[in-house]
């Protein structure tokens, strides 16, 4: 499929299969020049729904802003974790090596999602080299290390947000959100043990020897979702506070914007998102 969206070429592109399963991404490439960098995008949806036609009104904005964005299909609810990091670290191998048709520069590749997105999106720029997340062969020994992550309200600490959803579920006035996240945790995850390894949070806090690439957390303001004190935390505040301390601590640099929660999609999150990577990836 190739469309022209005003001055933004939209075109879906297989860039991996899985037995009779193809995964596509569908590339926003801005008009003028090649080569541009890339932004592949992740889509939320607690690791169990979503799809990349999520991420369009965002990639496009960003393909305005002079740089192409890919949002990809990968595997999550029932194949489970890792699926979904092997996934993503093939697709940033990937995109490396056919660069020249895909009109980008392999040296300004990065990533962005949104809540179990942005959780995904951080994992793989922390962890490029782990062997199970590039357990996937491809040809050219190219590399999955990213110049940067975006996130939006990002679910940066699933086992946190696992423990803050059953707390909530049994609480006098339980909230509707709270329903069943925990079961879609499970599903994906299995157990709380996997919650805690795959962690940035927690891997910080571990101490692993990981990537921190320049990084942007953007957060609604209010959001109990996604921006909730975890009981167990080491450090006062909320989550994305408790992860930007970390975050600094382990020698990364990382912003962190608050937005309105009751206008915090369209511009109000794209604009945040297009300014960081147009610093990053463009000057």
């Amino acid at each position: 499929m190739s469309i022209i969206a005003e001055d933004v070429a939209v075109e879906e592109i297989e860039y991996l299969r899985h037995g009779d399963r193809g995964l596509n991404m569908v590339l926003c490439r801005p008009a003028g020049r090649w080569p541009f960098p890339l932004v592949i995008d992740l889509h939320g949806g607690a690791w169990t729904a979503g799809d990349k036609a999520d991420c369009l009104e965002r990639d496009q904005v960003l393909a305005r802003a002079g740089i192409a964005a890919g949002a990809i299909d990968f595997r999550d609810g029932d194949d489970g974790y890792p699926t979904s990091l092997q996934d993503i670290n093939y697709a940033v191998r990937w995109a490396r090596s056919r660069a020249g048709e895909l009109g980008i520069d392999p040296a300004r590749i990065a990533l962005t999602g949104q809540s179990s997105g942005g959780h995904l999106a951080m994992l793989a720029a922390m962890r490029p080299g782990d062997a199970r997340y590039g357990a996937l062969p491809l040809d050219g020994g190219f590399g999955a290390e990213v110049a940067c992550v975006g996130m939006t309200w990002p679910v940066i600490n699933p086992l946190s947000r696992y423990r803050h959803a059953l707390r909530r579920r049994s609480s006098d006035a339980p909230p509707a959100w709270a329903a069943n996240i925990p079961e879609r945790h499970d599903r994906y995850w299995g157990d709380e043990a996997t919650m805690s390894e795959g962690n940035p949070m927690l891997a910080l806090e571990r101490g692993e020897a990981v990537r921190t690439p320049p990084a942007l957390w953007v957060q609604g303001t209010p959001d109990e979702i996604h921006d909730y004190p975890d009981p167990e935390s080491p450090i006062p505040g909320n989550e994305p506070e408790r992860f930007v301390a970390n975050y600094r601590k382990a020698g990364g640099e990382i912003d962190l914007v608050y937005i309105e929660q009751d206008t915090r999609g369209g511009h109000a999150s794209h604009d945040p998102v297009a300014a960081f990577f147009r610093r990053h990836l463009l000057t």
